[in-house]
């Protein structure tokens, strides 16, 4: 079995703070979701706001050893350094992934951006710079999700380079964050059981639009 590799930026911003416990929930059936999934698989959990640009929560860990998010674990707070905390989790598992011996590198990567709204706060990166870094990781065959918790915000994701295809938007509150979570969890057991080639979303898109058609 091919192993994965999850990336999750999650933002801890003051405007989350309406669907705090409904992230916080999302985050953790997603994570009990994944641990189900009988392939090798590590994880990156890093948080941002302006006050913590980056805050790594687990770096590279077996995804058995992640812990789930807590009401304090998790605090929105202060604004918002998108493009930062993108760029960082960029570089950063670059330079994970070159110090690894090709052999033991995983052969997929999973990273996800979890935000409800625009860049703010960003001092390192700019926008330019992370849809730079974003399309020259796609050749390489990194699969990008941008899911954002307001649907007004979904057009960020076009801004650094992830297509419409792998971008989710959805009201904000309760049943809009179980969407946006179940979602991503379901697609993301397909690719690392490798039912499917990509973590293209129209599908998932397409059977919640059903189901409130219903």
């Amino acid at each position: 079995m091919e192993a994965t590799h999850i990336s999750v930026i999650l933002d801890r911003t003051g405007s989350m703070d309406s669907i705090r416990d409904d992230t916080i929930g999302g985050f953790n059936a997603f994570l009990a979701d994944q641990r189900a999934v009988q392939t090798p698989t590590t994880f990156t959990l890093v948080q941002f706001d302006s006050e913590a640009p980056f805050e790594v929560l687990h770096a590279f860990a077996p995804i058995a050893a992640v812990q789930p998010l807590t009401r304090e674990t998790y605090v929105p707070r202060a604004n918002t350094p998108l493009y930062d905390a993108i760029g960082r989790g960029i570089t950063g598992l670059d330079d994970r992934l070159a110090a690894m011996p090709p052999a033991e590198r995983p052969k997929r990567i999973v990273f996800v951006i979890v935000t409800d709204g625009e860049e703010n706060a960003s001092r390192e990166f700019t926008g330019r710079e992370v849809r730079r870094l974003i399309t020259a990781r796609r050749r390489d065959g990194w699969q990008f999700v941008f899911l954002s918790a307001d649907e007004a915000a979904i057009k960020d994701g076009e801004g650094v380079a992830i297509h419409r295809d792998y971008s989710m938007g959805v009201a904000k509150g309760a049943q809009g964050s179980r969407d946006m979570w179940d979602a991503l969890s379901r697609k993301a057991a397909s690719y690392r059981s490798a039912s499917c080639a990509d973590m293209d979303l129209r599908e998932e898109k397409e059977r919640i639009a059903r189901r409130g058609r219903a």
